[in-house]
């Protein structure tokens, strides 16, 4: 059986970047770990920015099917989207890659590590926007602004998931879906 020599540099890559986030990968290690020479490295790639694009498009792949698997037609939307953003919380605190990105840029403030964070944040963003489309589409959400709703229900459940637990009791997975629906469904407004 041919060994896809791509694959194995894509796959030795991701490894590096999530050990040693983006400055410290060196195409050498790329090469090492792969168990190619370097040279085969740039049959494929032009530089390391070029390879690192290739492994952040795999990962937001690999997001997208995570997200779309617990969305379910039986469910509304907003059961749908606390589902889905658990499953996106989930899946970022426990990829290496992720959170070795959340690292260097918090300690040395890589630009193409921060970029990465920035393509993770507008894929989720995106991939939100698409399902309140969908919902204004079905009259289950009043119209707005697709995008924007998008970046404040993200920014709200990282304030719920991530911020909140920094000074306070963490919230329960409950506990978040709850905030979530009162924050963004019921509103504030007495009735």
């Amino acid at each position: 059986m041919a060994v896809d020599r791509r694959q194995q540099v894509v796959d030795a890559a991701a490894k590096s970047f999530a050990l040693f986030g983006y400055k410290a990968t060196t195409m050498d290690q790329v090469a090492k770990i792969a168990n190619v020479g370097k040279g085969t490295i740039y049959t494929f790639f032009t530089n390391k920015e070029e390879l690192f694009h290739e492994i952040m498009k795999r990962l937001l792949t690999e997001m997208k099917q995570v997200a779309e698997r617990v969305i379910s037609p039986d469910r509304g939307f907003f059961d749908n989207l606390n589902a889905a953003l658990e499953e996106l919380l989930d899946f970022r605190e426990e990829h290496e890659l992720a959170l070795k990105l959340s690292q260097e840029v918090r300690e040395i403030g890589t630009p193409m590590a921060q970029e990465g964070l920035n393509q993770i944040e507008r894929a989720v963003v995106g991939y939100i926007r698409q399902q309140v489309q969908s919902a204004i589409g079905k009259g289950e959400i009043k119209p707005c602004d697709p995008e924007l709703t998008a970046f404040v229900m993200l920014r709200l459940y990282m304030a719920l998931t991530v911020d909140w637990k920094k000074t306070h009791e963490p919230l329960s997975k409950q506990q978040v879906a709850a905030h979530l629906r009162f924050y963004m469904k019921e509103g504030l407004a007495p009735e």
